[in-house]
């Protein structure tokens, strides 16, 4: 008796319906990630899967990864891939209402939203390179307004050249009772704690080292309304779960340097400053500052600090800000913007300013003592 033999049914189909608001969201989302100058094509492109009633985005170079979804009415489940920068950019465009994707032959794909027919040509999903899984244990759970603030604190100071590898992140320490961020690039170091946090499943001391870019993206994604995160890490990849959004990052292998043997341990001198006036004093000598150092002069006199620059090029300029001091006059020099970042890092809050002669390091804190312990040192230049 012949065996009836089902058609075979072709995989390569998908058709779902979206609406504008909710996949600009999530495209919006994944911009930071996805690779712009890429030898490897198919990083240029999202992978798209639809199933139940969703619709999940992945977006990757390879270091990084962020996978996300938004609602959907699937039609047809499948999966495809679509240049990110080109869907992007075109959805943008279009009026709010309701899309419609649709996988046809040859990797192309169909985008239909009113009275507008578009075609793109996509990729084939297999080539998409796959992605790490979140790990079954080891999950920790961070509040997201704690780690959100620690990143604004210290991400600046991260250096951005490609040779020092393993300053090319922060590191952070869990404690069972606390979290700690630290950032130097070599020149300056951004230090932040907070204790009084439960880090349930933190025994000792867990270090991590977050690179750069990966610090650049949670801080996007930790602007929603997530009150907490999930926290994983493997041999080789970290894991954070923001919301629905699951953001995937290759770790830094490498020490970290001892940033402890930096902080300063004597402080001979320390001025209370109102930090949006030290911050427009700078501003302003700066402009007449070196292009290439960036040096500002400080001196210390009794009763008042003088900011200084000069340039060959564009002249010269002084600033003057009253100060409770009394102490034997000292000068001190340093690049600007470092100083700037500070400022704008705490909101122009009342500062303190820390030194020891001009020839140590720096230090700069807020007055009030807040929740978090915050410290800025920046080595000297000379003047």
């Amino acid at each position: 008796m012949p065996v009836e033999v089902a058609p075979a049914v072709a995989t390569t189909t998908m058709e779902i319906t979206v609406s504008k608001f909710e996949l600009l969201r999530e495209l919006t989302a994944t911009q930071g990630v996805v690779e712009r100058k890429t030898t490897i094509p198919i990083l240029s492109n999202y992978l798209f899967e639809a199933a139940g009633d969703k619709l999940s985005l992945t977006a990757t170079d390879l270091d990084l990864s962020l996978r996300t979804s938004c609602n959907a009415k699937v039609k047809k489940e499948g999966a495809c891939t679509i240049p990110a920068r080109k869907l992007y950019d075109y959805v943008k465009l279009l009026p709010d209402a309701d899309i419609t994707i649709k996988l046809l032959e040859n990797h192309w794909v169909s985008i239909r939203c009113g009275r507008s027919n578009t075609k793109m040509v996509g990729m084939a999903k297999s080539n998409f390179p796959g992605l790490p899984v979140f790990p079954a244990v080891g999950t920790i759970k961070i509040p997201a307004g704690v780690l959100r603030s620690m990143i604004a604190k210290t991400g600046f100071a991260i250096a951005s050249e490609e040779s020092r590898y393993t300053l090319n992140g922060a590191l952070m320490v869990l404690k069972p009772e606390s979290m700690t961020m630290v950032a130097t690039d070599g020149h300056r170091l951004a230090h932040v704690e907070r204790a009084g946090e439960k880090f349930e499943g933190v025994s000792g001391e867990m270090k991590t080292l977050i690179p750069k870019k990966a610090m650049d993206e949670l801080k996007t994604l930790l602007d929603s309304d997530v009150e907490t995160i999930d926290f994983a890490k493997d041999e080789s990849t970290l894991f954070f779960r923001v919301g629905p959004r699951l953001l995937t990052s290759r770790q830094l292998t490498g020490q970290f340097p001892n940033y402890e043997a930096v902080l300063p341990k004597e402080i001979t001198k320390s001025i209370a400053l109102q930090g949006g006036e030290l911050g427009a004093a700078i501003a302003r000598v700066a402009q007449f500052a070196d292009e290439r150092s960036r040096a500002v002069r400080l001196r210390l006199e009794k009763g008042e600090l003088k900011l200084s620059a000069s340039s060959t090029e564009t002249g010269e300029s002084e600033d003057s800000i009253e100060v409770a001091y009394d102490g034997e006059p000292m000068a001190i020099g340093f690049n600007a913007q470092y100083l700037m970042d500070f400022i704008k890092a705490t909101g122009s809050c009342d500062v303190k300013l820390e030194l020891k002669d001009a020839q140590s390091a720096g230090q700069l804190r807020p007055a009030e003592g807040e929740d978090y312990k915050y410290r800025y040192i920046v080595m000297p230049m000379r003047i």
